[in-house]
């Protein structure tokens, strides 16, 4: 095996002696403690980051649904309030009938009044299914508007949580502390966010 020549030893001596100080100064460089909490806080945020989404994504639907059931409330009261209208308009009609015969067709025009009567307590029942129907299309409206709140809250929480996770990151990449501390304080905000997601309905 032919020998190395001096000129190769000594390059091979001075980038192992290059090695050792980037290691050394490296080492002495990082600091364990705050690079340890940058990683579990970076984590911590990744994971309620997630759990907001899945809130924000469930809360949205929760939201277009609702909103479905308040369309169709409002389409079968409107196909109520008609049907009330038809009604009242079947029951003047008969009304008027009866009045309009004579003496002698009694029996007939007694029959059209009680007809009448009949679609008047008909169109009483439909006032108070299209009036129930009306309340339902509120209730679903309010509960749609809640909803969309809470879906906002953890949409910016999530927002909050990711500016975080990327300050974390440029934290790590760069080794400054102050952006781990300014992504620490922007992953609070998320958290304050996430909890008044939960808590407040």
């Amino acid at each position: 095996m032919p020998e190395e020549s001096l000129e190769a030893l000594e390059i091979r001596e001075k980038v192992d002696e290059a090695i050792e100080r980037l290691e050394a100064r490296s080492e002495s460089s990082q600091n364990p403690r705050w690079m340890l909490m940058l990683s579990l806080a970076t984590a911590l945020m990744a994971v309620f980051a997630a759990i907001a989404s899945l809130e924000s994504g469930a809360h949205s639907n929760d939201a277009i649904f609702e909103k479905n059931q308040a369309v169709l409330s409002q389409s079968q009261a409107s196909d109520q309030w008609a049907y009330y209208q038809a009604k009242g308009i079947k029951a003047t009609f008969l009304l008027a009938q009866s009045q309009s015969l004579p003496s002698t067709s009694s029996e007939v025009a007694r029959h059209l009044a009680e007809d009448a009567e009949h679609q008047s307590r008909e169109q009483a029942a439909i006032q108070l299914k299209a009036h129930e129907l009306e309340r339902r299309v509120s209730e679903a409206n309010e509960r749609a508007e809640r909803h969309i709140e809470r879906h906002h809250r953890f949409a910016v929480s999530v927002t909050a949580f990711q500016v975080a996770i990327a300050l974390c990151a440029i934290a790590a990449l760069t080794r400054r502390s102050f952006l781990f501390w300014l992504g620490l304080a922007g992953g609070l905000g998320g958290a304050v966010l996430f909890a008044f997601g939960i808590l407040v309905n």
